[in-house]
């Protein structure tokens, strides 16, 4: 992989991780278009540096919440920043346990998959439609909600299905006020990335390639910069009720991709 190509892909998963647009679906078609050959192992490096600069972006930006949570599973006192903690928790639990259990089988997806990317991205176009056209509320994240946004989140496993779109979605068409939505669907994800990468780490199925050093911190600084400018900006979005305006770009590339697979 050269330098560009990883400057490219960082900014693409930097933009898609927060845009609900299917992080895993843009590098699954960027790396169709660059026809990446990397050995699994060098690709599964690249994919965890990627992500860990996204989860860093996302607890630069939510600090002060991501503290909350800590200071919540810590103080072991039944108060608001325990409650919360235990609502992250509980959004966990479905990915996760997707993830244990059908690891080889999600892997296998991620290896050119260009029509189901496209399926799925129309799939995702779909949800942010009915999203955008939710009422707007005030209500709070409930137990009941975080679990059923787990589920919507071990869902958006699949490539081309948005994570963040997904459980944005879910949550406003669960009657979660958008804001609200938009911040918990972010910092739901930061355990089960930071997770991700610690069980990659110590299974050893990564290669650390001395030669890469440089790609890895070109795609790193990427994905790190353009995390941030695509979370602040993805808030701002969701609380304007603009999600179909992503709807339309999901719809018009998912048909793209899955007329490229079938007829090119």
């Amino acid at each position: 992989m050269s330098w560009f190509e990883a400057l490219v892909l960082g900014i693409i998963q930097g933009l898609t991780e927060f845009l609900p647009v299917s992080s895993s679906g843009h590098l699954e078609l960027a790396k169709s278009i660059f026809g990446d050959k990397s050995l699994p192992s060098e690709s599964l490096m690249f994919t965890v540096v990627v992500h860990g600069a996204t989860a860093l972006s996302t607890i630069v930006i939510f600090r002060r919440e991501t503290l909350e949570i800590l200071k919540g599973l810590l103080s072991f006192k039944w108060n608001e920043e325990l409650r919360f903690s235990l609502k992250i928790v509980l959004s966990m639990i479905p990915a996760a346990t997707v993830g244990l259990l059908f690891n080889d089988e999600i892997e296998s997806l991620f290896n050119g998959q260009v029509l189901l990317v496209g399926s799925m991205l129309l799939i995702t176009g779909l949800l942010l439609f009915l999203a955008d056209k939710a009422k707007n509320t005030k209500n709070e994240v409930s137990y009941s909600n975080s679990l059923v946004i787990g589920l919507a989140q071990a869902i958006a496993i699949l490539p081309g299905i948005s994570r963040s779109g997904a459980t944005i979605a879910t949550s406003v068409l669960l009657g979660v006020d958008r804001e609200k939505a938009a911040r918990f669907s972010f910092l739901m994800v930061v355990p089960l990335i930071l997770g991700k990468m610690a069980k990659d780490l110590k299974d050893g199925s990564m290669i650390a390639d001395p030669s890469n050093a440089l790609v890895l911190v070109i795609a790193f600084v990427a994905a790190f910069i353009t995390g941030i400018i695509a979370c602040k900006w993805m808030i701002s979005l969701v609380k304007k009720s603009q999600l179909r305006y992503f709807a339309f770009y999901c719809f018009a590339v998912g048909i793209l991709a899955i007329f490229t697979s079938l007829y090119v």
